[in-house]
């Protein structure tokens, strides 16, 4: 699956959801530079999300069995955390679809290359359910989900799915000859 064409489950939320209900801030002392701490991360993802809320998270893997994030206006928004982008990529989720973002949101999700934000201004979030199967055509500019609901028309993404498919802003760099690649550590 590459960053041209994403499909999974959706699962969705509405309008203005906030870096706290992503990753609560007690969690932002984890290391998610560490495969410990990522995986921690990871098995957070969503937890700060209303009582009542349907599970995000599998108990039994620790991932998200939700590969694409659905929200309304605003997604993203709050404090600026790089912690709540990585927890949801950590968790497994390719892609967010929304109206619109938090400015740093979107751009933590590109520097950080964990997840590929996608913008409709359809408001997907009332037509799509959770547990209905999506599929990002980025070369098409489209979202279609298999539930029957219209192909909805996304903003051009353009370089954006290259540089979250390089794993972000400094894998991509080096990838296309802007930065010196990396020397292999001596031992």
């Amino acid at each position: 699956m590459s960053a041209k064409t994403i499909r999974g489950v959706a699962y969705v939320l509405g309008d203005n959801i906030d870096t706290d209900q992503i990753l609560t801030a007690e969690y932002l002392k984890i290391n998610p530079s560490s495969p410990e701490g990522y995986a921690q991360l990871a098995s957070l993802a969503m937890c700060g999300l209303p009582e009542g809320s349907l599970p995000f998270i599998d108990p039994q893997t620790g991932k998200s069995p939700y590969s694409i994030v659905i929200g309304g206006q605003n997604f993203g928004c709050g404090s600026s955390r790089e912690h709540a982008v990585v927890t949801l990529g950590a968790a497994g989720v390719r892609a967010v679809i929304a109206q619109s973002y938090a400015r740093i949101f979107f751009r933590n999700c590109v520097s950080t290359g964990q997840l590929l934000p996608v913008v409709s201004n359809a408001r997907l979030c009332d037509q799509v359910k959770t547990g209905d199967v999506v599929e990002i055509v980025v070369d098409e500019q489209v979202v279609r989900c298999e539930s029957g609901v219209a192909d909805a028309p996304i903003e051009p993404v353009g370089e954006l799915a290259n540089i979250v498919e390089a794993g972000g802003l400094f894998a991509y760099a080096r990838a296309v000859g802007k930065i010196p690649a990396r020397e292999a550590a001596e031992v």
